[in-house]
């Protein structure tokens, strides 16, 4: 018995079409405009002259996004996406140049395959040879793996009304071309996306569109492009760090701020099942100026580390960052300075995180200023101790959001303490451990360097040269 689904879109393919191109009309609907010739230009008519009534249906009949979602067999690919590529459904993936987007399609085309489902994937940038030399290096050669370097947009539709693939990858929709136009242009990109967005509703398949992102990290082109899809991705990662994140922007099918950890190697893209474990500095006894941080990314609690390095200045004093915010870093160092005694006048303060994590949120603060503080110091950390917290102005040390699941992350990776924002709302009953976490709540700054002095992970601390004073 066919669904409301399947006789909605037998309605739609029965009733009257409009080409987009020419305007002519037809009885139903094509792939191919008969008039001019056109693919995948035929809309329904929806202005009611052919007498025919809209499809009304009670909600709890229509069938959810779940049972349309094909998983792409990528792990940390399908939690960004919700469940997986839902059908009839288009999505933008954006990401500067060489961070991985190809490869990290051409593996979901590979996977699409072995799972017995056909993809077909358009490359303007690579030539066929290119192509199959991509292919072999990270496996991806099977005959379910179609491969067209065609840019001419019509032509493009037309082999997918004729093949039918489950998926079609586009790299990039920039480069796409309608006839008498050159690539590249506003109305160029426009059109591609509208014509994919009506051939995958027509077909029922999923489209991923590759996109260039500008100078200053935005996706190209116009604004409403991203009103025009159904998913925004965006694949970021430093150039020369192994580690790339997937961030949803926009999800009509799933969470808009879900976050996937994939790792970059001569062998392709490969997901990362303990990106904690991969950010983390690998080691077995404590070491001066390290401290371990949880950030959010989206939704997603990553644990992080943060190292510094102290040093006299040889011209003057300086601060060197690395994936983390200078702005926020300068303000740590001059409330260490004003408010905890510690003087860095004519010091250099090198800030670094491990693994090419990037740490903009203000709750990597405190961490850093336990590793400033250790550093100048000469004293290490306790190694399975996290710290979290905004540091103010004036010292004090703000709370943060989403604490329990920071906590639950830190502990799930093996660390036995954390120094919190005081006044933390965790759960009734919670006390002083959660997650098997010893708490150490703090009010200001200095009072977590004095805690650390009293625990003897800073004993001895003065000997360095660090005074606290609040």
């Amino acid at each position: 018995m066919s669904t409301a689904r399947d006789s909605r879109k037998a309605d739609q393919r029965e009733g009257r079409h409009r080409c987009e191109e020419c305007g002519s009309v037809h009885v139903k609907w094509l792939g191919r405009c008969p008039r001019c010739g056109a693919w995948a230009t035929l809309v329904p008519v929806s202005d009611g002259a052919d007498g025919r009534k809209a499809v009304v249906e009670p909600i709890t009949q229509i069938q959810g996004s779940d049972a349309l979602a094909r998983p792409t067999g990528i792990r940390e690919f399908d939690r960004v996406l919700g469940k997986g590529l839902v059908a009839g459904s288009v999505v933008l993936l954006a990401g500067e140049p060489g961070v991985g987007k190809s490869t990290l399609l051409l593996e979901t085309a590979k996977q699409w395959a072995f799972a017995g489902r056909r993809c077909l994937y358009v490359s303007g940038e690579e030539s066929p040879a290119q192509a199959r030399g991509r292919a072999e290096r990270i496996g991806a050669m099977h005959d379910g793996v179609l491969f067209t370097a065609e840019t001419r947009l019509e032509a493009i539709l037309a082999s997918c009304v004729e093949l039918k693939p489950e998926l079609v990858v586009v790299d990039s929709v920039q480069m796409l071309r309608s006839t008498g136009e050159a690539s590249g242009a506003i109305s160029q990109i426009q059109e591609a996306v509208r014509r994919f967005s009506a051939l995958a509703k027509a077909l029922d398949i999923s489209v991923v569109l590759i996109g260039h992102v500008t100078k200053d990290g935005e996706i190209a082109g116009p604004r409403f492009l991203e009103h025009l899809v159904d998913v925004v991705l965006t694949f970021s990662g430093e150039q020369h760090s192994r580690l790339r994140l997937l961030r949803g922007v926009k999800n009509r099918f799933g969470p808009s701020d879900e976050v996937g950890c994939f790792e970059q190697t001569e062998h392709g893209i490969s997901a990362v099942a303990d990106p904690g474990s991969f950010l983390l500095g690998r080691r077995e006894h404590p070491v001066v100026g390290s401290a371990g941080t949880v950030v959010m990314h989206g939704r997603r609690p990553l644990l992080g580390e943060v190292q510094a390095l102290v040093a006299p200045a040889a011209r003057g004093p300086r601060t060197v960052v690395s994936g983390l915010r200078s702005d926020r870093v300068a303000k740590i160092v001059g409330v260490l300075s004003a408010r905890c005694g510690l003087d860095l006048r004519d010091k250099d303060v090198y800030l670094s995180t491990v693994g090419g994590m990037s740490m903009h949120e203000p709750s990597a603060d405190l961490a850093i200023a336990l590793a400033i503080a250790g550093a100048a110091s000469g004293e290490a950390l306790p190694l399975g101790l996290v710290a979290f917290g905004e540091v103010a102005l004036t010292g004090e040390v703000v709370a943060v959001s989403a604490t329990e699941q920071r906590l639950a992350e830190a502990a799930r990776l093996g660390r036995t303490s954390a120094i919190i924002p005081a006044g933390e709302d965790l759960k009734p009953g919670a006390g002083k451990s959660v997650a098997g976490l010893d708490l150490v709540p703090v009010s200001t700054t200095g009072a977590a360097l004095r805690r650390l002095s009293s625990l003897a992970a800073l004993g001895g601390a003065s000997r360095g040269g660090l005074d606290i004073v609040a």
